[in-house]
């Protein structure tokens, strides 16, 4: 685990490391939408890259920042974080070892074995494909690469806000998913810094509660299962350094069930003409469970992802 605090120089510094393809991404907006949840919102969506997700910021920054000798990378992933790790690497001539759980999504294993990763399905979760993959590194000598422990990953997601403060008035909130708490502690970082008056919310699912309960703590808690159809934020084991790294980067932490968080994909794709994975949505499911506290209010999100199966449209998303 790393000890070292995040860091606005380096967020700002984080562009020119960071391959272009996924910086400068869209802020939408919608009136309609705007005029269904009572107030201004902004929704920066991350949905557009080569990977259809906001992971190949910290992933570019990582590989570009961070790495110097020509080791193979080991990471656990539900799929987007593997996606970004992959692309990065590839771009370096540098081996990818994905273990990622047997449940995992089709498309996105399908997807990083596209973009070149060795992937191996193991156990029923990701936090148990996380300690196969971390014993593997162990075993082989290669380098294990775990998401929301490295700094240089949560700076990288920190560009979106640096990209959001550039483009936008002062906000009064910032909802942000939460999974393994790099984009969280990223934007965080990086609006506690320029918008200090900005509110960051960052949204678990109410299956997948252990960063709640963490920041609640201010401890790594882990909790027995998880169940939620976000499957890019269904943690059951925090990351130590994320949660350290929420205290002064995160105003609040809060669930939301996935009643709201399909609710989000719906008015995304009615308002937006878009599709967004469970996670993806998960900041929107956030603002619209706490809509009446923010009338009038200009506030922002992410779509952090878009990674769907045929079947997962159909079932969540059908015309």
């Amino acid at each position: 685990m790393s000890t070292t605090l995040l860091s606005p120089a380096r967020i700002a510094g984080a562009q020119h490391l960071i391959d272009s393809v996924f910086l400068g991404s869209a802020l939408r907006t919608a009136p309609d939408l705007d005029r269904h949840l009572g107030m201004s919102v902004w929704l920066k969506d991350e949905t557009e890259n080569p990977i259809r997700s906001f992971k190949g910021r910290g992933t570019s920054l990582f590989v570009n920042r961070e790495l110097r000798e020509m080791t193979a990378l080991v990471a656990a992933s539900a799929g987007n974080f593997g996606q970004g790790l992959a692309y990065a690497a590839a771009r370096s001539g540098r081996r990818v070892v994905v273990f990622a759980a047997e449940t995992a999504s089709s498309v996105k294993i399908e997807a990083m074995r596209r973009l070149g990763a060795e992937v191996i399905l193991h156990g029923p979760d990701l936090d148990a494909a996380k300690a196969e993959a971390r014993a593997f590194a162990a075993d082989h000598g290669f380098r294990f690469v775990e998401d929301g422990a490295e700094p240089a990953i949560a700076e990288g997601a920190g560009t979106i806000a640096l990209e959001m403060t550039q483009a936008l008035p002062a906000l009064d909130a910032v909802f942000i998913p939460l999974g393994n708490g790099a984009l969280a502690t990223g934007m965080g970082c990086w609006l506690k810094h320029r918008s200090p008056q900005t509110r960051i919310v960052a949204v678990a699912a109410e299956g997948a509660p252990c960063m709640a309960h963490s920041f609640a703590a201010g401890r790594p808690l882990e909790t027995p299962a998880v169940e939620t159809i976000a499957d890019g934020i269904a943690v059951r084991v925090p990351v130590p350094f994320a949660v350290t790294s929420m205290q002064g980067t995160v105003d609040e932490v809060m669930l939301v069930s996935d009643e709201a968080i399909l609710e989000a994909m719906r008015l995304v794709r009615q308002h937006l003409g878009r599709m967004v994975e469970p996670a993806g949505a998960a900041g929107l499911a956030g603002l619209l469970t706490r809509r009446q506290d923010h009338a009038g209010s200009r506030v922002a999100t992410v779509l952090c992802g878009a990674n769907l199966t045929p079947q997962q449209i159909a079932a969540w998303l059908p015309d």
